[in-house]
């Protein structure tokens, strides 16, 4: 099957395989069958099999799925040995918590540092990683060639921003302003991060919960 014909559901899913495999992993655990794989991520265990018959097939009749190898086939899959580089535009609050709770490394990609207008943090590092002036952030990406930018500037920044980045080169934006991003005829890929659709959806799920006591 080509990749463009999986859909979106399944590919979201992935990373959640992937976790829930490092999790077993870490736990010394060697197979699981796709039965506890969906009990554990309540998910069915033919959906399991379908999601995965999409990529290749990883499991064996009455073995179940090796964790170690279904965990680096899904890392490729999701290109996590790409060794794909990335920055992250605005390092305040924000930004500075991603950095310091994100283990770029383990996670696939070369950190090269973050960019910030305040002259407070220009200069600073941040778990160690530099805060450079964000003048310079088209520059450093065309010499770097820079794959993905984190956005975390505020929202009436967003888009001055994003035609500043993609203009330079950057190919994928990890959107976090909760601003819509136009991108223009770049070819850039953008995935938005929207917190309140997660609460909104919570929310839901606990009304639901409350309609049904009723």
């Amino acid at each position: 099957m080509k990749r463009s014909n999986i859909s979106e559901n399944v590919i979201h899913r992935l990373p959640r395989y992937l976790r829930k495999l490092e999790d077993l992993a870490a736990k010394g655990e060697k197979r699981i069958s796709s039965e506890k794989l969906g009990q554990q991520m309540g998910l069915t265990p033919s959906q399991i099999r379908q999601d995965f018959s999409c990529f290749g097939e990883f499991g064996q009749q009455g073995y179940g799925y090796n964790i170690d190898s279904l965990s680096k086939e899904i890392g490729h899959i999701l290109g996590t040995y790409q060794d794909y580089s990335a920055i992250l535009v605005g390092a305040g609050n924000l930004g500075g918590a991603l950095i310091k709770n994100l283990d770029f490394i383990i996670e696939g990609y070369r950190f090269l540092g973050a960019f910030d207008v305040k002259p407070e943090l220009i200069g600073t590092d941040i778990a160690g990683f530099p805060v450079y002036d964000y003048a310079t952030v088209a520059d450093f990406i065309r010499e770097n060639k820079v794959d993905i930018a984190i956005l975390t500037v505020p929202k009436d920044m967003a888009q001055a921003v994003t035609e500043n980045i993609t203009g330079a080169g950057i190919r994928a934006i990890w959107n976090f302003t909760n601003k819509e991003l136009d991108v223009g005829d770049s070819g850039a890929l953008v995935e938005n991060i929207h917190f309140s659709d997660s609460l909104l959806v919570l929310t839901y799920h606990l009304s639901e919960k409350d309609e049904e006591r009723k």
